[in-house]
């Protein structure tokens, strides 16, 4: 059958099971908008930015493991979703960008909003199109798709010229063909699994490959039939359940002691789906010295580039594992578990006097359900997230781990609230909030479950933090001095407004604030001295990690 540009967009994101899109209209895109309206079977939710727009297809892609689409217009329009592109990108989150563009014959002579969106995204996305002739659309759109979701996720950007979009040609409806994982031969995996079953202490640490491949029942498998202690990465919290006796914590910069114990006393760290980032393994030189490492990775580019591997794998984490559990040897009471569970005790036994800020996403742990989603903005506020609420399910917790975007948070709860269909808890920062405060009227005008704690401590934190320990306390524009009242600010957007300035707040205001279906903002006025420890600079080893950790209890 004929349709138009805009026409056979819609028809094949319906082909793809999108249902819901963010976006925001303009010039370029209004054939887009057109359809949209006339087929009103899939939901567009209008966010107060593109930026936010971008940021509620990451959210919506973490939760559901399927692709996220956001829409914009050409120029200003496409250039605000870069930053939350970058953000997918750095994570590997599977999300479709759509922009629209001048015609054709005004492409390259500067017209009225035009911009080369597809060269600015060629760094931070896996792919994208321009797309000039109608009867290459819909070709692009499936494959898009295809490569957004396959192998080492990630995001793709199509852009669409205005003639495509109201030119016509031929549609054929397509069925997606269903997305097969490649299997991990034996052979690919016998020397690995040598190395794991000789290994005396063996540490595994989990990345954020193990929730994009699922595979949380295979790491399961594993710690139990090694009987190893395990750790995660950031981007890994939720592939294993916080609460099991043989988790650790997080490991890195911010990671628990124990944790960094083990990675010095391990004779075996084995890697799953992490790409051993500057913030985890700090020195790399240091690292993976006199210990033998496996690292089960999907994208060959990440074998040795931050880590000397000594068995590489390379091959979906679920996949992988698959050919390598049968192959793994049984181990009972393992010495290496029970020291790791003594200097997990030891730790818990030496922490010091929890703060407002840390008792705060305590009791919010407490009262929430473990199907409840967590989203952090960047700063201290995720550290605390990181290490006090504990996680226990995959996909139930979000924050942008490789860019460290500030102002990610209120447009990745929104797209994840969408996604779940579950009360969503974001943990920002005043600093953060104040970045993309306006998709609060986005939150209200969806009438979204989400509970929003503002850690309020009138600084930006983490920075301030690094300005006290490395510069001599010179607060050099780390104070904020905005005079805002969040209360009425959130009351003026129809949201509810609540205060928390004392322990006695925290339970009463949490209980009422969770308990209600619709956005509310907590105020969570603490300390501008509260601070995320350990805290140490990148390259330095994780013995420093440990001595950092022992220093604040002096």
């Amino acid at each position: 059958m004929k349709c138009n540009g805009a026409e056979i967009l819609i028809n094949c994101l319906k082909e793809q099971g999108v249902d819901t899109i963010f976006g925001y209209p303009g010039g370029t895109v209004l054939d887009i908008y057109d359809a949209l309206y006339r087929d009103g079977t899939i939901h567009h939710i209008i966010t107060s930015h593109e930026q936010g727009a971008a940021h509620a297809a990451d959210g919506y892609a973490r939760v559901t493991g399927r692709v996220g689409v956001c829409l914009a217009t050409s120029g200003p329009g496409a250039t605000n979703l870069v930053t939350g592109i970058a953000t997918a990108f750095m994570d590997s989150i599977p999300v479709v960008a759509i922009t629209g563009n001048v015609g054709l014959n005004m492409l390259g002579r500067d017209s009225f909003q035009e911009i080369d969106i597809s060269g600015i995204t060629m760094p931070i996305t896996k792919h994208n199109f321009i797309i000039k002739d109608v009867k290459d659309l819909a070709p692009a759109i499936r494959q898009a798709f295809k490569i957004a979701n396959s192998g080492r996720k990630g995001p793709v950007l199509i852009d669409i010229l205005k003639n495509v979009q109201v030119a016509e040609t031929d549609y054929e409806p397509y069925t997606p063909e269903v997305s097969v994982k490649k299997p991990v031969p034996k052979s690919a995996v016998e020397d690995a699994v040598k190395a794991i079953n000789a290994a005396k202490k063996p540490l595994i640490m989990l990345g954020g490959g193990c929730i994009a491949s699922e595979a949380e029942k295979e790491v399961a498998e594993l710690a139990e039939k090694l009987d190893a202690p395990v750790a995660c990465t950031l981007m890994g919290i939720g592939a294993y359940p916080a609460g099991d006796a043989r988790f650790m914590g997080m490991m890195g910069m911010h990671g628990t002691a124990t944790s960094a114990r083990l990675a010095l006393e391990s004779d075996c760290i084995i890697a799953l789906g992490t790409r051993f980032s500057d913030r985890v393994a700090l020195n790399r030189d240091k690292f993976a010295e006199n210990k033998v490492v496996v690292q089960v990775e999907i994208d060959n580019a990440e074998i040795d580039k931050n880590v000397n591997v000594t068995y590489p794998v390379l091959g979906d984490v679920k996949e992988a594992l698959k050919t390598m559990l049968p192959l793994i040897d049984e181990v009972k009471d393992r010495p290496f578990m029970h020291e790791a569970k003594e200097l997990k005790a030891a730790e818990k036994a030496k922490r010091p006097n929890l703060e407002l800020g840390h008792k705060v996403i305590i009791g919010a742990s407490e009262i929430a359900g473990d199907d409840d989603i967590v989203v952090t903005d960047v700063g201290q506020h995720q550290m605390w997230t990181a290490q006090y609420y504990p996680i226990k399910k995959p996909r139930t917790f979000c924050s942008s781990g490789g860019l460290g975007t500030m102002g990610y948070g209120l447009g990745a709860a929104i797209g994840a609230a969408f996604g779940s269909g579950k009360h969503v808890i974001l943990v920002t920062g005043d600093g953060c909030f104040n970045m993309n405060l306006n998709e609060l009227s986005t939150a209200v005008t969806e009438n979204l479950p989400i509970t929003i704690l503002l850690m309020n401590n009138r600084a930006l934190g983490m920075v301030r933090q690094w300005q006290k320990l490395f510069y001599n306390n010179r607060f050099s524009q780390t104070d904020i001095r905005k005079k805002t009242d969040y209360v009425k600010f959130a009351e003026s957007f129809g949201a509810k407004g609540m205060v928390i300035s004392k322990e006695e707040d925290i339970m009463p205001v949490l209980k009422e604030a969770l308990a209600t279906p619709s956005p509310v903002l907590v105020d969570c006025r603490i300390s501008s001295d509260e601070n995320v420890l350990p805290m140490i600079r990148p390259g330095a080893t994780y013995d420093t990690i440990i001595t950092n950790w022992e220093d604040r209890n002096k």
